[in-house]
């Protein structure tokens, strides 16, 4: 593993996209009584999705007999095609999109995964992170279980299994007391559609309504792509049940705090979705012009750094009176295939995933909004080509506070020793990057931005978690 000086020492990556936490996965059902394509909305909800996760992406559909799926490496819209979706013909389906944070990247891992039970056939997919899936895997494995994946997911498939005989409702609320984590669960057998809500409500899920269907979401962007009504949030510690009868609900935890994941809003969520009631853009520009407030700086134009740091900007823009413009092109058609580039090009090119718009930085003092620093190389690079675009001045503000700390619930964050915030001071941070002056957002201004009567999973900043990781003890206890 490199130290920090390394990172900063090594050739700089022209993705811009690659020094930022990575999102874990986004889910997706639908359960239809009016004989709807449930394949075809389900490609169009994991499409709106696919920013959740673009390693790969998987369907599988219930002709109410049967489950039938599809699945493999790669995007949605590479994945799928007009021949496969006529393939996939049912009643209800559930969908994935996977960016890996257990288990490597290869299609074995790729989700929903299939298994058979006492009762028939069963599929799920998983959003998050089980802190205890090490423990109860190696429980399960002694009791003779084998694992065809190496990821969390499966645990919950064969901890559902295991219990088959008491009915897929029971087994379900069994399943989901034994786990500990993070988790937006979707599971689907023949006649059922199950959504899952970790007790915390760390990962987002939603539900959503065409007519009489009813449709589970990570995000609610989904739901408006498909033609959806939004219906509610489903809560933390809720199990919801779709079926022929409609939907009902069963609460398996307590009454908790919901602790949603403050990156969602910071950067993961889609700005057009809503969160536990909270818009997603318009927490962004509250951020931006709380941010302002806490750091204000002297300059004549506030740019973002597409695409999260956009709405932060604007805020910022609103709040100082400072005009906001656009400061970096997106080129949209660098995809996950690109060529890696030479030394050379690397020396040569200025960006090839971002261009500096020259017009409206030269000559002038720019304040830069991002969403986070996680390593710095970004914010280094970012600030470099401003300068080489005749920027007189660069102030450099954050719309979240100092990432200090490592996610252990479905976010693929960097060791504790990468991050650049966990090792070094604001000054010592804003030499690294070069920029005159460099602002965080408080912990506390976050906290009243989003909204003060909710609560959030701020662990990467607070080192303060949610759910603590599982001891010895837990595991005698599951035994």
């Amino acid at each position: 593993m490199s130290n920090l000086t390394e990172n900063f020492n090594a050739p700089l990556s022209l993705d811009f996209e690659e020094d930022k936490f990575k999102d874990e996965c986004g889910v997706f059902g639908i359960f239809s009584k009016e004989n709807l394509d449930v394949a075809s909305i389900t490609y169009y909800g994991l499409y709106a999705l696919q920013h959740r996760g673009q390693e790969s992406a998987g369907i599988v559909v219930s002709d109410g007999k049967e489950l039938n799926g599809h699945k493999d490496m790669g995007l949605v819209s590479d994945i799928f095609n007009q021949k496969v979706l006529e393939e996939l013909k049912g009643i209800s389906a559930i969908g994935h999109v996977r960016y890996s944070t257990t288990g490597a990247s290869h299609v074995n891992n790729a989700q929903p995964i299939i298994g058979k039970y006492k009762l028939g056939s069963i599929a799920i997919a998983h959003n998050g992170n089980l802190v205890n899936a090490d423990i109860i895997r190696e429980l399960l494995e002694d009791c003779g279980c084998v694992f065809q994946t190496a990821i969390d997911t499966e645990v919950i498939l064969n901890l559902i299994a295991r219990g088959g005989k008491k009915g897929i409702e029971k087994a379900t609320v069994d399943a989901i007391q034994a786990i500990k984590g993070s988790y937006a669960i979707v599971i689907l057998t023949q006649d059922k559609l199950i959504g899952v809500r970790d007790p915390n409500g760390i990962r987002p899920l939603c539900i959503g309504k065409i007519n009489d269907s009813y449709i589970l979401s990570s995000e609610s962007c989904a739901l408006d792509s498909v033609g959806a009504d939004f219906v509610r949030d489903v809560e933390p510690g809720e199990i919801v049940i779709i079926d022929e009868e409609g939907i009902r609900s069963i609460n398996f935890a307590e009454r908790t705090k919901c602790e949603t994941c403050a990156f969602e809003y910071i950067y993961f969520a889609r700005p057009d979705s809503t969160i536990d009631g909270i818009n997603v853009y318009e927490s962004r520009v509250r951020t931006g012009k709380k941010l302002f407030e806490e750091s204000p700086a002297e300059a004549d134009i506030v740019i973002g750094v597409p695409d999260s740091g956009i709405a932060a900007a604007v805020g910022y823009a609103a709040a100082s009176g400072i005009p906001y413009g656009i400061g970096f092109i997106k080129n949209k058609y660098v995809g996950r295939t690109f060529i890696t580039p030479s030394q050379e090009m690397r020396e040569r090119a200025v960006s090839v995933k971002l261009n500096p718009l020259k017009v409206n930085v030269k000559g002038k003092r720019v304040v830069i909004v991002d969403d986070s620093i996680v390593r710095g190389t970004t914010s280094r690079r970012l600030v470099e080509t401003l300068r080489k675009a005749g920027a007189k001045e660069v102030h450099f503000r954050v719309s979240s506070p100092i990432v200090k700390y490592p996610c252990y619930f479905g976010i693929d964050t960097p060791y504790r020793s990468e991050l650049i915030g966990a090792n070094s001071t604001v000054e010592e941070i804003r030499q690294e990057i070069g920029a005159e002056s460099l602002g965080y957002i408080s912990m506390e201004g976050l906290i009243q931005s989003l909204e003060e009567n909710k609560g959030f999973c701020l662990g990467c900043f607070s080192g303060v978690y949610p759910v603590s990781a599982p001891m010895e003890a837990a595991k005698e206890r599951l035994e």
